[in-house]
């Protein structure tokens, strides 16, 4: 069977745009860009909490997003103050946020705080910020929770 010369390129810019369209937003797999930032599209942030993995010397990091009730938008480590070196992370369960390790709930509006009174198992603070129509992590930032992992 012959393929098309044109049905090739075609094929090849599609694996090309989609490769330029999901950098930097694939599951499981984000890896740090040029830019010192990661940019996260708003469009794609939703009240099911995403996971995203963050490579940093040889290291994983993983961290959750998430849109609370009101629609602000939560960042956290995947990892506890306390209980990170259980290395079991979070869960959702509706609008709160489950401690897999000691089974602690926390509602989704009130994240993205650091633990202030220190203790006590709490979602590791990420700070982020909306620039326009994305969400803004500083590399910098994720990477200072790599001691979690």
């Amino acid at each position: 069977m012959k393929i098309k010369k044109s049905t090739l390129i075609w094929i090849a810019i599609i694996i090309i745009a989609g490769i330029f369209f999901f950098r930097g937003k694939i599951t499981g797999n984000v890896v740090g860009g040029n830019s010192g930032t990661m940019e996260i599209p708003l469009a794609d942030i939703s009240e099911n909490a995403e996971w995203y993995e963050y490579q940093s010397n040889g290291k994983t990091i993983r961290f959750f997003v998430v849109k609370a009730g009101d629609g602000s938008v939560k960042t956290a480590f995947d990892a506890c103050d306390v209980c990170y070196e259980s290395k079991k992370g979070y869960s959702q369960q509706g609008d709160v946020m489950v401690c897999n390790n000691c089974g602690n709930k926390y509602p989704i509006s009130g994240l993205g705080t650091e633990n202030e009174k220190g203790g006590g198992c709490w979602p590791g603070y990420l700070p982020s910020k909306i620039v326009g129509d994305k969400l803004i992590i500083k590399n910098s930032d994720i990477e200072k929770g790599a001691y979690r992992f």
